[in-house]
């Protein structure tokens, strides 16, 4: 236990759920002078009161004993992934074979957060979005209970399900086609987050053009995201987004307003450059590198203050507020290795996160989410492939990389 981190970690829990130190005490069976002492980092409860803090706080008992209060949040799209695995993708009236089902928690907050925990177990993380009252939404937030994330922020709906997602996985390819129901988390908005009392240094939300409600039009802001990230910064709390290759023409319309109020900007190179209407690759197939490096230009004129991440498989690309541009290579995979690809993207952004969150320079950081994208891409669903930090470091040197993009 970190004695310092642990005083402000009761000191913000406290205030949170506006108790007083003497209100608090009562609860504890324990003196004021017991918990100022605690706060003020000249002392710690006996262990056998965590379970009671625990309980009063609404918070895993890992989540207490977390290295670092001010962590990282990730909202927005929440939803249960349903895994087929295929042989290949049918024509139109046509059947194919499911050789293999499985069930995983999906979505922007359930991989996000899930790899960031599995990459730091010491990261102090808060899940922030909406789920409907079903069996669904009660095995997402117990998946992430499993990781002593903190779940108060999932609220549950009265009127929608559980969105979830079935997906339609090539099993040669690792190509994968989504069917999603958009159900709780259309719902999803400003008001069902209690932004005042966000504990956190980074906020994650994604994915733009799958939140309904945080998708529509503002007078002032542009969208009701690009108002709710105003918000948030205003908290002192940098913001980060991620969006989704959905099939509708209003990238630019419903991503632009928000990048003005953001720090970080990660997609791929098929999102990114549909705001621009830039072709993201040439006529070979290869990467354009030179038309995704102006799409990320145009992200910093638009207002991303930090950072501009963009990934494809070839590798992944960081401009940063002083236009420095730096492009790695994705490492080279044997045959065989590849099982699935659902989730590399999220994989990729949680480890950008880390790298962000812990001052990575660009390089590092690329490096490091091209290993963690890797790992996500050794198992079939979402989340199961990602491992400890030193273990992604350890595969960064393992394969080699790419020549060249």
């Amino acid at each position: 236990m970190n004695i310092n981190n642990f005083g402000k970690m009761i000191y913000k829990l406290r205030k949170k759920h506006n108790l007083t130190q003497s209100e608090l005490a009562k609860k504890l069976n324990v003196s004021d002078k017991a918990v100022s002492k605690w706060e003020n980092n000249a002392g710690y409860p006996e262990i056998t009161l965590l379970p009671a803090l625990s309980e009063i706080f609404s918070v895993p008992i890992d989540y207490l004993l977390k290295s670092n209060p001010n962590g990282i949040a990730v909202a927005g799209n929440i939803l249960v992934d349903v895994v087929n695995i295929i042989d290949k993708y049918p024509d139109k009236n046509m059947l194919t074979y499911v050789k293999k089902s499985t069930r995983s928690v999906g979505g922007c907050v359930p991989n996000t957060i899930t790899d960031l925990a599995r990459i730091d177990a010491g990261l102090c993380l808060s899940a922030i979005g909406k789920v409907g009252d079903d069996e669904y939404g009660r095995y997402i937030i117990s998946e992430l209970k499993k990781y002593g994330i903190d779940t108060n922020g999932v609220k549950i709906s009265s009127k929608s399900r559980t969105s979830f997602s079935n997906v339609m996985t090539e099993e040669k390819s690792g190509d994968r086609t989504f069917f999603c129901l958009k159900g709780a988390n259309s719902e999803f908005c400003e008001s069902d987050i209690d932004i005042s009392n966000l504990s956190c240094e980074i906020f994650h939300i994604g994915y733009i053009l799958l939140l309904d409600a945080l998708d529509e039009s503002d007078a002032e802001y542009g969208t009701k995201m690009a108002r709710l990230l105003h918000d948030v910064q205003k908290q002192g709390i940098k913001t980060s987004i991620d969006v989704v290759s959905a099939e509708q023409g209003l990238f630019a319309e419903k991503i632009i307003p928000s990048l003005k109020y953001c720090n970080y900007a990660i997609m791929n190179e098929i999102e990114c450059c549909k705001v621009t209407n830039l072709a993201p690759r040439n006529s070979d197939g290869s990467v354009n590198i030179k038309n995704i490096k102006t799409t990320m230009e145009k992200f910093m004129e638009y207002g991303v203050s930090d950072k501009v991440i963009i990934h494809c498989c070839e590798g992944g690309f960081a401009l940063d507020a002083n236009k420095k541009f730096t492009a790695v290579p994705s490492l080279e995979l044997p045959d065989g290795y590849i099982k699935g690809s659902v989730g590399a993207g999220d994989a990729f952004a949680a480890a950008c996160l880390y790298a962000l969150y812990n001052g990575y320079d660009d390089n590092h950081m690329l490096e490091f989410a091209s290993a963690a994208a890797a790992l996500n891409l050794s198992e079939e669903d979402a989340v199961s492939g990602m491992r400890s930090k030193e273990e992604i470091e350890e595969i960064s040197k393992k394969f080699k990389r790419r020549k060249s993009l």
